[in-house]
């Protein structure tokens, strides 16, 4: 991979555009957008001051930064927001003179973000109050009242036509379903049996909605937009810790579940009962690959280059973390399940082993009645390192590719896509072609935070607190022009 320079940024607010063509930085008050290829700045806006803002630059306070930006759909718009000050600020790529602003006024901003379309902006107001989605076709804005978080708890479906938020009314969880293409019209608005809603999550499909009650009871309600319950689940024992994780797999006829007890269940959308339980062991089983980051490979390496990890014969015991189970949210239970494009391979994180990767293989069917015949979700690979894993996220194209970082001056790709060269000079996969290798980055006190794919999965953007870099298979070269 080939390196750009480092890059200043504010709150990880690093993006590339939806074509890939270029990506979007926040630095304290600035937006600068780059171009991919080169890396030379094409636009530079800068949030207007209010008067407000004025009068605390002349009492030398520093100024409100951003802290919420990103693209709209079509590449053509950049969205920049500060919380602090409650305002919102529009820019378009192509016209430099171009400027729409929104102030929230006293209601407050917690968030803000574009709608499916690219023409309009969502914001969640404080404590509650309302949701508005402020039109830039029509200059227009439509109130949507009493929403239960103002940071969460709300979805779109594929398409984009519907917008499905958890609201309260009367002291009662409710769920309102809204038409964009009608303005935000009511559609659907009915009544939800949890008691204290935590968030919702809408089907790949869009045709079910799951609803998850607060850390105070494990329980999980999947509903169809009409307001029909299908299923419930709750395990037994009932431990009282709630749910941490929900997942759909891209097909939609499975819904992962995880709560604090470092156990996956696996849900199908016929009885919506579990047709699987992943849970956590110690001893890694034979047939599971193992591989572990070898140690001091920065020193050795002068973090240059690629180094392969070390291939372990398993079995294997892990270090588990016993958690105190009597404080609030003690450290076990997953942290993040992710599927890959494809939905083959799953993602698991566990704080109870947090330098750790777990990969499972995930059929593509499931029947409970024929477990004999039908092969169930198994552990494929085990990802040890030295330092607790902080992000990892799955290729956005290829199926078996795979991105971490430890907060360290490195990243770690594992893939099963390689591919041999037959004696004939042919290529070929192999039976065995997974490959897990260690990166280094070459700067100085650089510590990657997060990692990003960019959306052609040829690229990736590392994070740290304050600065930012970007890597890219270097056989592909340059992004073409937009």
């Amino acid at each position: 991979m080939d390196f750009t320079e480092i890059y200043k940024q504010t709150g990880g607010l690093v993006a590339f555009s939806p074509g890939g063509h270029f990506i979007l930085t926040a630095v304290q008050d600035r937006v600068v957008v780059r171009r991919a290829d080169s890396f030379q700045i094409t636009r530079t806006w800068q949030l207007a001051e209010s008067g407000a803002d004025a009068s605390a630059k002349a009492a030398s306070s520093p100024a409100p930064t951003i802290t919420h930006a990103g693209w709209s759909c079509d590449s053509e718009y950049v969205l920049a927001a500060c919380a602090k000050r409650g305002v919102v600020e529009v820019f378009k790529l192509r016209d430099e003179n171009f400027n729409a602003r929104v102030d929230c006024g006293a209601e407050g901003l917690v968030k803000a973000e574009w709608t499916p379309d690219g023409r309009s902006i969502l914001c969640f107001s404080e404590w509650g109050l309302r949701v508005t989605a402020w039109s830039l076709l029509t200059g227009t804005a439509t109130h949507i009242q009493y929403p239960i978080h103002p940071d969460r708890g709300y979805a779109w479906s594929i398409n984009g036509r519907y917008f499905v938020l958890g609201e309260r009314h009367k002291s009662k969880d409710t769920l309102g379903v809204y038409d964009t293409h009608q303005s935000y019209r009511l559609v659907r608005h009915f009544p939800l049996p949890s008691a204290s809603l935590a968030s919702i999550s809408l089907s790949p499909l869009g045709n079910h909605v799951a609803v998850w009650e607060g850390p105070l009871e494990f329980k999980i309600y999947i509903l169809t937009l009409a307001g029909d319950l299908l299923g419930t689940f709750s395990p037994e024992p009932d431990r009282g810790l709630g749910i941490r994780c929900v997942t759909w797999h891209p097909s939609g006829s499975y819904l992962l579940v995880a709560g604090w007890d470092d156990k996956i269940y696996v849900l199908e959308s016929v009885t919506w009962g579990p047709v699987a339980i992943l849970e956590l062991n110690s001893r890694i089983p034979a047939g599971v690959n193992i591989w572990r980051e070898p140690s001091n490979w920065i020193e050795a390496t002068q973090g240059h280059g690629f180094l392969t990890y070390e291939r372990i014969r398993p079995p294997w015991s892990l270090t588990i973390t016993r958690p105190e189970l009597a404080k609030a949210y003690p450290k076990c239970g997953p942290v993040q399940l992710s599927f890959n494009v494809s939905g083959t391979l799953l993602l698991a994180r566990f704080e109870s082993t947090p330098s750790v990767i777990h990969l499972f293989d995930f059929p593509s069917a499931l029947d409970p009645a024929s477990q004999a015949r039908t092969p169930m979700p198994a552990l494929r690979s085990v990802l040890i390192h030295t330092q607790p894993v902080l992000s990892a996220q799955w290729n956005t194209v290829r199926k078996g590719a795979l991105v971490a970082c430890c907060g360290g001056e490195s990243a770690y790709l594992w893939s099963d896509e390689w591919v041999g060269v037959s004696e004939d000079g042919e290529q070929e996969e192999e039976a065995d072609s997974e490959m897990a290798e260690c990166i280094g980055v070459p700067a100085k006190s650089f510590n990657a935070r997060e990692v990003k794919w960019a959306p052609d999965g040829k690229g990736l953007v590392l994070l740290s607190k304050e600065t930012f870099c970007c890597a890219f298979e270097v056989e592909d070269g340059a992004a073409p022009e937009e």
